[in-house]
């Protein structure tokens, strides 16, 4: 590991910690949101919005500190990705539950809890990255291995829903049916958005441990 001259500010790691605790409760919210009637989905996607000012709150004191801080545990730009990164995950976490309940969307293809469970997955894994990252000594390897199978789990998922709803009869038979077409396909667009941030993050993580290993 590469000899470190300058003082470590730990609380960059907390933070980002914090952040990535958080997309376990979005996702494991949004679980909670697909899996209840429309009626009772208002509630999840209220506390789901919840979990993303939070995470915001913890993003936004990343960058307040980058701000302040001279010297930084490793590349100002790499804790500015990481923290953004972190951010899109939960931004497009929420957005997908919002929008189920924004479009008054009714029911859910079965693949849509696919995807969320994808999500769950993701980000269980990747909270307990995280806390990898204050000593950059363990071997992470599994980690991004196993985030980008999830991510093609994901696509594949991804794939059979919009073969679904442009093959299916039942979103083609009315003008009504084809609105519904179009705001599921909204739906799980969002969704796809969220496991691509997964994605995304594995890969900031792989290259910041090839780069400070």
């Amino acid at each position: 590991m590469r000899l470190r001259l300058t003082p470590r500010d730990a609380v960059f790691f907390d933070l980002l910690a914090a952040s990535a605790a958080q997309l376990v409760v979005g996702a494991d919210l949004l679980a909670q949101l697909i899996a209840a009637e429309p009626p009772d989905r208002v509630r999840f996607a209220e506390r789901l919005r919840e979990a993303e000012h939070e995470a915001d709150v913890s993003t936004h004191e990343i960058m307040r500190r980058l701000n302040q801080t001279f010297v930084t545990p490793f590349d100002r730009d790499d804790i500015y990705r990481l923290a953004s990164g972190l951010d899109d995950c939960m931004d497009a976490m929420e957005a997908a539950g919002d929008l189920m309940v924004l479009y008054q969307v009714d029911a859910l293809p079965g693949e849509v809890a696919t995807q969320v469970a994808t999500l769950q997955r993701s980000a269980e894994l990747t909270a307990g990255v995280m806390p990898k990252l204050r000593s950059m000594r363990e071997d992470v390897r599994a980690y991004w291995i196993e985030i980008n199978r999830l991510e093609n789990e994901a696509d594949r998922a991804y794939r059979g829903l919009l073969a679904l709803l442009f093959q299916s009869p039942k979103y083609q038979e009315s003008p009504a049916a084809v609105i519904e077409m179009i705001k599921l396909k909204g739906v799980i667009d969002t969704l796809e958005q969220a496991a691509d941030s997964f994605e995304s993050v594995a890969h900031q993580v792989e290259a910041l441990f090839l780069k400070e290993s």
